[in-house]
C-alpha cells in the first residue's frame, strides 16, 4: 500500500486559483470584520469609520530588479503599490508599516536610500510610517508593507458591487509601465553581454517612469467625493487590465464588453510596443503595473463622468451569460483571458 504524499503543482492552478484555494475554508468570525479576503483590501470596523487594510510584499529578483531600479525609487513604489489598493476601495491612505528583510550586502547607506524613498512617499500621500520589522535574509531583499486608510462606510467601494449596463471606466493611460520595463530589460541584457555600452533609454522618460515610480491615484478618489461619485465596483490595475476586469466580473457576477478603441494609451506607449513588435493593446491587457483605477458607474453617474477629468469610459458590464469580452476595431468579439503569475522554480 503506498503511502507517497500527494503533490500538486501550484502552476496547475495558477495565481488566482491557488489564492482561491488556499482561502476557500476561510471564515470571519468577529462582528468586526466587515470584508476579508477577496478584494484589494479587508475592511475592519471598531465603532467608528471603518478600517481599510491591505499588504503587499515585494521580492528582489522577483518584483524588481536593482540593476535599474534605484533603491529611492524602490522605496517610494513599494508605498505606492500599496497605497493603491487602498485607493480601489474608494479610500484614503492614513498609516502604513514598513517591514524588511535584507541580505548582509545591504550597507546603512544603502538602506538610507530606500528609506529616502519610503518618506517621500509619505509626506506625498500624507501618510504616517508606525511601525515595522527588520529582519535578516539569506539573499536579497524583501518589502512587505502594510496600508491602512478610512472612508465613510456607505462610502467604501467593492468588486462586487457592479451590475449589468454599468459604465466601465479607467482612470488613465495602459501598458506605459510594461514598455517602461522592456526597455530597462532590454539596456539590461546589452549590459550584461557588453559592460562597455551606454545604456539607451531613447528618451523615453514617461515610460521608464511608469515603472519605475508609479503613482497611487489619490487624486481621484478626491475627485469622486468632491464630484459626488460613487463608484459601484473598483479595482486597482497591478497586473492587466485583462485580470482586473475579471476579478471585477467574478465577484459581481456579471459580464463585460471591452471595446478596444477606447482603451486609452499613450501615443509613445503605442510606438516603442510596435518597435518591440508587440500588439499596443496586448500591453495594455496583459502588462501591468499601471496602478490606474478600473471601475463601473451607474448609467445615471454618466453626465458626472463626461465632466471629470482624465477619465475614460472604455466599456460596459453586460449578463454574466454574455461572458467577458474584447471587441475589436474592426469590430470581431474575443474572449478576454489572464492567467496571473505562474511559480518558477
Amino acid at each position: 500500500m503506498s503511502d507517497k504524499v500527494k503533490r500538486t503543482d501550484v502552476n496547475t492552478l495558477g495565481e488566482f486559483g491557488l489564492i482561491d484555494h488556499l482561502t476557500k475554508t476561510n471564515e470571519a468570525k468577529h462582528p468586526s470584520t466587515l470584508l476579508g479576503v477577496g478584494d484589494d483590501a479587508a475592511v475592519l470596523d471598531y465603532g467608528g469609520k471603518p478600517i481599510v487594510v491591505s499588504t503587499d510584499m515585494l521580492l528582489e529578483g522577483i518584483h524588481f530588479d536593482l540593476m535599474y531600479c534605484p533603491l529611492k525609487h524602490l522605496g517610494y513604489k513599494s508605498v505606492a503599490v500599496n497605497i493603491s489598493d487602498i485607493c480601489a476601495m474608494n479610500a484614503l491612505p492614513r498609516q502604513i508599516t514598513v517591514s524588511i528583510a535584507i541580505s548582509n550586502r545591504f550597507s546603512v547607506e544603502a538602506l538610507d536610500q530606500l528609506y529616502e524613498g519610503i518618506y517621500t512617499a509619505c509626506r506625498n500621500y500624507d501618510v504616517d510610517l508606525v511601525g515595522g520589522d527588520t529582519n535578516s535574509n539569506l539573499k536579497g531583499l524583501v518589502i512587505s508593507i502594510t496600508a491602512l486608510g478610512t472612508n465613510q462606510k456607505e462610502k467604501l467601494t467593492y468588486r462586487s458591487g457592479a451590475k449589468p449596463g454599468d459604465i466601465l471606466c479607467v482612470t488613465g493611460d495602459l501598458g506605459a509601465a510594461y514598455l517602461g520595463l522592456q526597455i530597462l530589460e532590454r539596456e539590461k541584457q546589452l549590459w550584461q553581454s557588453n559592460p562597455a555600452i551606454q545604456p539607451d533609454l531613447e528618451d523615453q522618460a514617461y515610460l521608464i517612469g511608469r515603472q519605475l515610480k508609479p503613482e497611487a491615484r489619490t487624486d481621484m478618489v478626491k475627485l469622486f467625493d468632491k464630484a459626488g461619485l460613487i463608484p459601484t465596483s473598483m479595482i486597482d490595475i497591478s497586473d492587466g487590465l485583462a485580470s482586473e476586469v475579471l476579478h471585477i466580473c467574478k465577484a459581481s457576477g456579471t459580464g463585460a464588453l471591452v471595446e478596444e478603441a477606447k482603451v486609452p494609451l499613450k501615443d509613445e506607449a503605442q510606438l516603442m510596443a510596435l518597435k518591440f513588435k508587440l500588439d499596443p493593446i496586448t500591453c495594455a491587457l496583459s502588462g501591468g503595473e499601471d496602478y490606474e483605477l478600473l471601475f463601473t458607474a451607474d448609467p445615471k453617474d454618466l453626465p458626472i463622468i463626461r465632466t471629470m477629468p482624465g477619465i475614460f469610459i472604455i466599456g460596459e458590464m453586460t449578463d454574466a451569460n454574455q461572458g467577458v469580452n474584447l471587441q475589436t476595431v474592426n469590430g470581431n468579439i474575443h474572449e478576454i483571458t489572464a492567467q496571473g503569475w505562474k511559480h518558477v522554480g
